[in-house]
């Protein structure tokens, strides 16, 4: 059985930071004529290469990349942007009859697309905005999330405790609707066939690339991409450099820390944001086939391609997917 007979196929691809999903990605991509549909909100942004670990351009010129490199650090884009986007170049690669992968390790941004999020229209209340961002400038963001985590844990949770910008946006809709963050982004249909696969390594084995990943960064010159973003202007305060790598070179640059103080944070903020991504990719979850991670691991994910029952099928009738159509699921 080939995949072209599987309708509206998507394959997505999860796990955590450091796992291997950019190489495994690619080389499945290789073999299938497959188009990669980016699902890493930290891949967005122009300039900002060796901290988000983006993929080379002789990576991106192996297989077609898509919503990488669509924006300037300074520009927003939201979760219903992305949506929109992906869901547009999704329908491309289908009409181009090639296979779209799907990449990443943002878990929202992954199931607003795997189970059809229906994000609520809710209007920037411009005021209330202002007083939260002054409220978070008096108490620091992380007693912003904290205050966060009483009004509404699960959105916390998914939340990086430094990323004010989000914190505010869920403060924002919860007390001008007077509900839960978490609870006003509805499942809709989804309009595809799914296969999703996740890869995973022992813990002890994703820490240590996770070490040498981020000492691979400073060795490839983060310091100096840091000051080149800053040089140009951009605020330390823009939501993509308080991300993980950029918010500590920041401080480095500042004096407030030493260099190897910076790195040791990286990896420690790194190891947090692991633990959060399992929130959203459960290895208990029935959807995901989850696979470890080794030699064989690009040939398993080509198995399951090509098998049927590992794929939860869209129907037309129903337009959506539907569950397994096996008697049991593979990986």
């Amino acid at each position: 059985m080939s995949w072209c007979e599987i309708p509206r196929p998507l394959v997505v691809i999860v796990g955590p930071t450091a796992v291997g999903k950019t190489e495994i990605s690619i080389q499945v991509a290789e073999r299938l004529d497959a188009e990669i549909v980016s699902a890493d909100s930290r891949l967005f942004y122009r300039g900002m290469d060796i901290g988000t670990a983006k993929p080379s351009s002789e990576e991106r010129q192996r297989v077609i990349h898509h919503l990488i490199d669509v924006a300037e650090p300074d520009e927003v884009w939201s979760l219903a942007l992305y949506q929109r986007e992906a869901a547009r170049i999704i329908e491309e690669i289908h009409q181009r009859g090639k296979l779209p992968l799907l990449v990443g390790g943002t878990g929202q941004y992954v199931r607003a697309i795997i189970e059809g999020w229906e994000i609520p229209p809710q209007a920037p209340d411009h005021r209330l905005r202002e007083t939260l961002e002054r409220w978070a400038k008096e108490i620091g963001a992380e007693e912003l999330h904290r205050k966060l985590r009483l009004l509404d844990p699960a959105a916390a949770q998914a939340i990086d405790p430094r990323n004010i910008r989000r914190i505010i946006r869920a403060l924002e809709v919860i007390l001008g609707t007077g509900k839960r963050f978490s609870e006003q982004r509805r499942r809709g249909k989804v309009p595809y066939s799914l296969l999703i696969v996740g890869l995973k390594r022992p813990r002890t084995e994703l820490y240590k690339r996770i070490d040498e990943r981020i000492e691979k960064m400073i060795h490839e010159g983060l310091v100096e991409e840091v000051k080149a973003l800053l040089a140009k202007g951009y605020s330390p305060e823009l939501p993509p450099l308080t991300a993980i790598g950029y918010h500590e070179i920041i401080r480095y640059l500042r004096g407030e820390i030493t260099l190897d103080e910076a790195i040791t944070l990286m990896k420690r903020r790194t190891r947090d944001f692991v633990r959060r991504q399992a929130t959203w990719f459960r290895e208990d979850d029935p959807r995901i086939h989850w696979l470890e991670v080794n030699e064989g691991t690009v040939n398993e994910i080509l198995v399951l391609v090509e098998d049927k029952t590992a794929w939860q099928i869209y129907s037309e009738e129903r337009g959506s997917a539907l569950q397994f159509q096996g008697t049991e699921k593979k990986g």
